[in-house]
């Protein structure tokens, strides 16, 4: 009955996210009714407070600066007109007539540079419709050309990027943001061109039908306020991306951290855990303030701003740690042995295997690529080190493959980022679910794919 509550309470969770309940809600009950079904109901406020709400706030102690900065530099990217101007240069560059081409490269630049991809998706569609109207591409495409820019390859799979994603496995694995660099851009290599591919090949075919940019019900309004020059904007993105490699590989690495073995410190017998985070927190705080210095004359209340960003990092951070008080409550029950002896028997002999597998399941059932990858590693992450260690396999391989996992199964119909994308664009589900869905789902699971052979046979690179 234990590993049948578990299974109830996952699809539970599934259905009703998509049906729009919050997860703030979700989480917390139907961790609850696991531990009911499982027989241990004079557990319920132990459990809850002892190791949901443990959980929940050891994610929030460790990801609330990244989660913070992040937002607070979209929001200053966004007002500034920074991520406008970048979006303009870029299809500046391109050309009109590579009207997918240049919506994937802006939103792929911005998203690498720590931009956050809601902001990437209200600073692109404005322009990336104006594009798709002028060339007669079918506008039920849009969806899918800024998902793959903005939630695909950047997210996951190029060494370096900030996103959170690629920031969760570190305290796991003790690596950094560049952890396998070249299997990193191989991966990204795959997503990209099979995505340009695929969508290229759709906008010929629905044109050639006679199909246009159809009915635009949810016209984008014009933003003609003035905007920096290009490379003024991307400045600051170019010092998150630069600060973070200095920090994580050479500065932090030669400093003296005997301190942390202190007991005010927890005890620690080495930084390694700790220097990845740290060097994005760096990146993304010089970043910021390079904003306000930069900017000054065009904020017009830059508290306002800076609060703004602030209030806007609460819910997604709040979603994804009470995601993690989740998965830690249902990894304490003893019907998920079972579970777990499943995802870990899919490849006994390749960790990368059974890493990929669970957190695909994970961030599929919560529709959430950060918290499926946080509930996987919270509850399998020592499992996957050891067997990783036997292996021969490095921990920056494990780190890649996790990233790259949480980033496929996650863009189901019930995400929150899809959800947000449609609206923004208009459009429903029946109209470019599919167009996201090979995008952000087919083949980022191809380039995982291939990532994992590559790195069985090859080891890390």
């Amino acid at each position: 009955m234990g590993t049948v509550g578990i299974v109830m309470s996952l699809c539970l969770l599934m259905y009703w996210a998509y049906r729009g309940v919050s997860v703030l809600l979700l989480a917390p009950v139907l961790a609850l009714l696991a531990v009911v079904m499982a027989g241990d109901v004079a557990m319920l406020l132990p459990v809850y407070t002892q190791v949901f709400m443990k959980a929940m706030g050891g994610y929030l102690m460790q990801f609330f600066p990244l989660f913070l900065l992040g937002a607070i530099f979209g929001k200053l990217m966004d007002e500034s007109g920074s991520a406008r101007a970048i979006a303009h240069g870029i299809v500046s560059a391109v050309g009109t007539q590579r009207a997918i081409l240049a919506v994937v490269l802006a939103c792929s630049v911005l998203t690498y540079g720590g931009v956050s991809l809601f902001v990437v998706a209200f600073a692109v569609y404005p322009v990336g419709a104006a594009l798709f109207r002028q060339a007669g591409i079918p506008k039920r495409l849009m969806p899918g050309a800024i998902a793959l820019g903005a939630f695909t390859f950047t997210m996951t799979a190029l060494p370096g990027t900030p996103a959170i994603q690629n920031a969760i496995p570190i305290p796991f694995f003790g690596t950094d943001a560049f952890a396998a660099p070249g299997l990193g851009v191989i991966g990204a290599a795959i997503m990209f061109g099979l995505g340009m591919w695929w969508l290229n090949g759709q906008a010929r075919s629905l044109m050639t039908a006679g199909e246009g940019y159809g009915d635009d019900t949810q016209a984008p309004s014009a933003n003609d306020a003035p905007v920096p020059s290009v490379w003024v904007a991307l400045m600051p993105m170019v010092l998150v991306v630069l600060l973070n490699a200095a920090f994580s590989k050479w500065l932090l690495p030669s400093m003296d951290w005997s301190i942390l073995q202190e007991a005010r410190m927890g005890g620690l017998s080495d930084a390694k855990s700790l220097i990845g985070i740290w060097s994005i927190i760096v990146g993304l705080s010089v970043a910021n303030v390079c904003l306000l210095v930069v900017h000054r004359q065009r904020w017009v209340n830059w508290m306002k701003t800076l609060n703004d960003g602030a209030t806007s990092s609460m819910l997604p951070m709040l979603n994804t740690a009470t995601e993690v008080g989740y998965g830690t409550v249902i990894a304490s029950l003893a019907g998920f042995a079972l579970i777990r002896d499943a995802l870990l028997s899919v490849a006994p002999g390749n960790p990368l295997v059974s890493q990929a597998v669970a957190v695909n399941v994970l961030a599929g059932i919560t529709g959430s690529a950060s918290g499926g990858m946080s509930i996987a590693l919270n509850a399998l992450g020592s499992e996957f080190t050891t067997m990783a260690q036997a292996a021969g396999i490095s921990p920056e391989l494990l780190h890649r493959v996790a990233t790259m996992a949480s980033g496929c199964m996650d863009t189901l119909p019930h995400n929150g980022a899809v959800i947000s994308l449609l609206v923004i664009c208009g459009l429903t589900h029946k109209a470019s679910y599919k167009y996201i869905a090979m995008n952000t789902v087919v083949f980022p699971l191809v380039a995982l794919a291939a990532v994992v052979g590559l790195g069985t046979a090859f080891g890390s690179f």
